[in-house]
């Protein structure tokens, strides 16, 4: 596609090497708790139509975020990459709506026969205002957007991180205090993750943060929160995915299945949450009035 605005020279291409979307009901999870936030981190009005994201490199290298406003388009890109099929997201200069530098999420692609990916040397023109370079969170450290993040990749891959939680494993209530459990089998459960810096299932049954994380999940049903806070997708069968995020906790659950919760406070655990007698009644509630995709 060629150049958006000012930013980028009228007489150069922007070579494109993903792209997102960013509506209620889909959008990277470390840009926000909801969609408003995710807006805001972009400096973008929370339009209810959304917007699409599309990342790619100038004939300078430099990495580029384009917003545009033909979601349709970008959603179609998607699907056709997800399937393995070529597709050329090509959007019309009069869909786009800004261009940002940088970009917000970790590409492992470049563009070949340019520079190495860089951020944009600001312009001449620039003020104190501008926006700074987008970026993706540090790895290195645990917090809000690693925890969103993590959530996410759960509810991408379901059945992996699922088969990681064992029967052994001490499970949390969905509507009481934690159980009185032998720690061993959070033990076994972390010793199955390798990898010390990705999230790792751990028994949940004594830790406070559960609790609060599913009392305030349950106050969404009597008091709904903002748009894209919570989330339902396609599941296999007649179930459905959720995703809820709130003040220092992300959830993912199918509804017919268990929960599990990531906590600020807990750095790299993935604490489960028993299916139980209260938790079914909790996700139909929480999928009546999550946001779905178009």
């Amino acid at each position: 596609m060629a150049g958006t605005d000012d930013a980028v020279a009228d007489d150069d291409a922007l070579y494109v090497l993903t792209a997102v979307l960013l509506t209620p009901a889909q959008f990277p999870g470390v840009l926000g708790d909801d969609y408003p936030a995710a807006c805001a981190a972009l400096r973008l009005e929370p339009y209810a139509e959304g917007y699409g994201l599309v990342m790619g490199q100038d004939g300078d290298g430099a990495r580029w975020t384009v917003v545009v406003d033909d979601v349709s388009l970008v959603a179609v890109a998607i699907a056709s990459w997800d399937c393995g099929m070529e597709y050329d997201l090509s959007p019309d200069d009069r869909s786009v709506v800004c261009a940002l530098p940088g970009w917000p999420l970790a590409l492992a692609v470049s563009t070949p026969g340019v520079p190495a990916p860089h951020d944009p040397v600001p312009g001449p023109d620039a003020d104190g205002d501008a926006l700074a370079a987008l970026a993706p969170p540090d790895t290195e450290e645990w917090g809000p957007a690693q925890r969103r993040m993590g959530a996410d990749a759960i509810a991408a891959q379901w059945a992996d991180w699922r088969e990681r939680i064992d029967d052994e494993t001490v499970f949390a209530p969905a509507g009481g205090p934690g159980t009185e459990a032998d720690d061993s089998g959070a033990d076994r459960a972390e010793s199955a993750e390798a990898a010390d810096e990705a999230p790792r299932p751990a028994g949940s049954g004594r830790h406070p943060g559960v609790r609060r994380a599913l009392a305030q999940a349950r106050a969404y049903v009597d008091d709904p929160p903002p748009p894209g806070r919570v989330r339902s997708s396609f599941a296999p069968g007649d179930a459905r995915m959720i995703r809820a995020d709130g003040p220092g906790w992300s959830m993912v659950a199918r509804t017919d299945d268990i929960a599990l919760l990531l906590l600020d406070e807990a750095p790299g655990e993935i604490l489960p949450v028993g299916r139980g007698p209260e938790l079914p009644g909790l996700l139909t509630a929480l999928d009546e009035l999550a946001v779905r995709p178009f």
